[in-house]
């Protein structure tokens, strides 16, 4: 009974985050709906209704959907460290508050990013070169730094540009944990497609628990080399003191010789 109680606790607190979320990107879920539903007219007409959604959804996602993605992240932060009993409104929407400014220029740049990667595949893919898979491999590390970013977020205090360029370079740097955390966001959004019910309660805060778990297992590798790098500088110093102690005695010693 105390497993199945925590399993359902969790269960609660995935889908209250992931509800939330969708509430606070009710605009851009609101334009994504029609790519669910499109169909009729001819393959022209279905293209340019796919394109102008996606320019629409693009405009709206950096001031709804980057905001409240940088909220779930606040809360995916609380439970990785250990606070699994945060309150969940309250850890959100300070979230969202203390980070909307951030997330939404930040938004703005990675909507211009994918916006271009997007583009060049699209006029790429019909050629199935390998131009057109080293667009799909950025593609995939936009996203994974993306990722890394809201991470980098809510847990450092930094300006949005150290953000977006630590972001990118600890995806560059860091190339297994990139990888598994495609991996893990491949696998949640494949099986949210397969059972939809994971779309509006769970695909994206087990993601955002996952990206960010990911990401806070580098954070402490990091810490630990800094923290051994500190310990040896602390021991060179002093040892170079010690020396220095070592060559003024033995001054003063020859000094009272003479």
């Amino acid at each position: 009974m105390g497993g199945f109680y925590r399993i359902s606790e969790w269960i609660m607190r995935l889908s209250v985050i992931n509800v939330l979320w969708i509430v606070c990107s009710i605009p851009f879920v609101f334009l994504a709906i029609p790519l669910l539903t499109a169909g009729g007219g001819t393959e022209a007409e279905m293209l340019s209704q796919v394109y102008m959604t996606l320019i629409l959804m693009a405009i709206v996602a950096p001031f709804t959907l980057f905001p409240a993605t940088a909220a779930m992240f606040s809360v995916a932060r609380k439970w990785v460290m250990g606070e699994t009993d945060a309150a969940l409104f309250k850890t959100f929407f300070k979230g969202y508050k203390e980070n909307y400014k951030q997330s939404m220029l930040g938004g703005i740049v990675y909507t211009l990013l994918l916006a271009i990667m997007v583009v060049d595949f699209i006029v790429y893919r019909e050629q199935l070169n390998l131009l057109s898979y080293i667009f799909i491999a950025f593609l995939i590390l936009l996203v994974v730094s993306l990722f890394n970013f809201f991470s980098m977020l809510v847990h450092y205090h930094m300006k949005t540009f150290q953000l977006l360029k630590n972001a990118v370079l600890i995806t560059i740097g860091k190339p297994f944990r990139s990888i598994s955390t495609a991996i893990m966001a491949g696998a949640v959004m494949y099986f949210s497609t397969r059972f939809t019910f994971l779309i509006p309660f769970f695909m994206g805060s087990i993601i955002a628990y996952l990206s960010f778990w990911n990401f806070y297992i580098i954070y402490q590798k990091l810490q630990d080399q800094a923290e051994k790098a500190r310990i040896a500088e602390e021991e060179e110093a002093e040892q170079a003191a010690e020396l220095d102690r070592e060559d003024l005695v033995k001054s003063d010693y020859n000094d009272g010789s003479k």
